[in-house]
């Protein structure tokens, strides 16, 4: 019978080196083999231990939890997500856009004001992509959208897309099944989610105004500190290969 202990190197007494601490040491024995000893890293043991449930482990099970700074990581600095952002988006996205690196494909501060710039650097991408923008108020809101933004004459998209804001708590508006008003385009504004009063977020071709009412699509509320508001800043990344 195969036998497993996993282990952590400390600082202890007679510890030659610190290790890092996403590195793990495991011990295997059994009767009909010699024992031996394997190094690999927290995600590789917790992915043996899900795909092995006879083997015992002496560790806790709180160790196999996420550090809480394991963040995506950012290919820019971004001037809109803290860490706390970055933790709270990451576990809401679906699970395909999990373990990539975000890309900065847009930024007001880096390409400018324009929603036609915007299109134009997605224009070669084929994935799902984060809006996210702070208003005046300094409110931090957005959406997630499983297609790139791009400029269409129909409505596009899955019911992967929702929005969220931070007031200053993170909330959620997923699909709710209503209707497949998801994302549209054109190149005087961007619209997304509809079908009542309103676009859940309205942006103008100069990404100064917007707009952001509820809607039958996601049943959301103002994502905005008010309905009209103005545009501090717009960021969107790809959180896809």
């Amino acid at each position: 019978m195969w036998t497993s202990r996993v282990q952590k190197l400390t600082d202890k007494p007679g510890a030659m080196k610190k290790m890092q601490k996403n590195i793990r040491v495991l011990y295997f024995a059994s009767d009909c083999a010699e024992p031996y000893v394997e190094i690999i890293t927290v995600k590789d043991s917790k992915h043996r231990l899900s795909l092995c449930s006879s083997v015992e482990s002496e560790v806790d099970e709180n160790e196999y939890q996420e550090d809480e700074d394991d963040y995506p990581v950012l290919s820019h600095a971004s001037h809109l997500l803290d860490e706390y952002h970055l933790q709270r988006l990451a576990t809401h996205l679906p699970p395909r856009t999990e373990g990539y690196p975000w890309q900065l494909v847009y930024s007001t501060i880096k390409h400018g004001r324009s929603l036609k710039t915007l299109y134009r650097n997605m224009a070669d991408i084929d994935s799902a992509v984060l809006l996210v923008i702070k208003d005046m108020h300094n409110k931090v809101f957005g959406a997630f959208c499983s297609d790139p933004l791009r400029v269409s004459k129909y409505c596009y998209g899955t019911g992967e897309t929702f929005l969220f804001s931070f007031n200053p708590d993170f909330q959620q508006y997923k699909w709710s099944g209503e209707n497949s008003y998801f994302v549209s385009g054109n190149w005087e504004s961007l619209q997304i989610g509809g079908g009542g009063d309103g676009f859940a977020l309205w942006l103008d071709a100069d990404l100064y105004h917007g707009a952001s009412f509820s809607c039958p699509t996601f049943h959301n509320v103002p994502l905005s500190a008010n309905e009209d508001f103005i545009i501090q800043d717009v960021e969107v990344w790809t959180v896809q290969n």
